[in-house]
């Protein structure tokens, strides 16, 4: 404990220098892995207040050991302030644990799902939202996903908003590479079944993967690691160079049937570790989350905890 703490101590002196004499800390001033000893759980997932507020239910200590237990990303979106972020991340840094947050606000976000849209309502709101979230993680640990969906969904959009939607990721890239030295950032990559390779790799690239560590697969929806893993290597291919990613295993267990909104038969993959095909496997959706009224939780809104999905997770039904 007393090294990660030393460890932590000289980052943040040098990154106050690198402030002081006018340049940016690198984006990689020290592994946000190595500065902890695992990854942060929670206490208010979704899952865990659910199981905490209906112990009586036969559902509750099955969805608190299978899934509330386990680290699971907190998503900020609108109403998410500077102080909620900085208190999350560092409640992860006061147990020294490694807390995975997802950056969830752009304008128009979800263009062809529909089903989770909403986000900042200008592109001068969302940048000052965005550096102001970097500003929050500061000198702590931490692992960000940014803006899921945002670079699949091309097809529901214009040219004009594509545009604005690649500079804003570009500065969100830019804000944690100056505001977030000890964070690995991953821009969000789509998933194996909807966007090709190399055209991701592209929309990657110009949306300014290279200020941040890579990308993310897979978030929110179901394909094997296996599948993800092949999918993301081929991106890196296409990119050129050796950008790292992550795969979100939380609900990949059974693999896809060809379905991203509630879908049955589905279930839990493997929890978060460091490896296992990727940089990291996580939890980035909450399992029992809805992905939107549809599937099999036709009148659950999106984000919102049903138990029934989580059991059908758990027992993959």
């Amino acid at each position: 404990m007393q090294v990660h703490w030393r460890s932590r101590l000289l980052t943040a002196l040098a990154a106050a220098a690198a402030l002081l004499i006018g340049t940016s800390p690198p984006a990689t001033a020290a592994s946000p892995i190595d500065l902890t000893s695992g990854f942060y759980v929670n206490p208010n997932s979704t899952p865990a207040v659910w199981a905490r507020d209906n112990a009586g239910d036969s559902r509750a200590a099955r969805i608190q050991s299978a899934i509330a237990s386990k680290p699971i990303a907190r998503w900020f979106g609108e109403g998410s302030s500077a102080s909620s972020i900085a208190s999350y991340a560092g409640a992860a840094d006061g147990q020294d644990k490694l807390p995975v947050l997802v950056a969830y606000n752009l304008p128009g976000r979800d263009a062809c799902g529909g089903h989770s849209g909403g986000g900042a309502g200008s592109v001068g709101a969302y940048r000052t939202w965005i550096a102001s979230f970097a500003a929050a993680i500061g000198t702590k640990p931490a692992v960000v996903v940014i803006e899921p969906d945002a670079l699949g969904d091309f097809e529901c959009m214009t040219q004009a908003q594509i545009d604005e939607r690649l500079g804003m990721l570009r500065y969100a890239t830019e804000k944690f590479r100056e505001k977030a030295p000890n964070t690995y950032a991953y821009l969000d990559g789509g998933n194996a079944g909807w966007v090709a390779a190399g055209t991701m790799a592209g929309r990657l690239d110009a949306a300014g993967i290279r200020n941040v560590r890579g990308f993310s697969v897979n978030v929110s929806n179901y394909y094997t690691t296996s599948a993800s893993a092949s999918y993301a290597r081929s991106v890196v291919s296409s990119l050129g160079y050796d950008a790292k990613f992550v795969i979100d295993t939380s609900r990949n267990g059974n693999g896809s049937n060809g379905q991203w909104c509630n879908p049955a038969g589905r279930k839990l993959g493997v929890p978060a570790q460091v490896g296992g095909g990727a940089e990291l496997l996580l939890w980035v959706k909450t399992p029992g989350n809805s992905d939107g009224e549809c599937g099999i939780a036709p009148t659950i809104p999106a984000g919102t905890f049903s138990p029934a999905l989580a059991i059908r997770l758990i027992d993959g039904t």
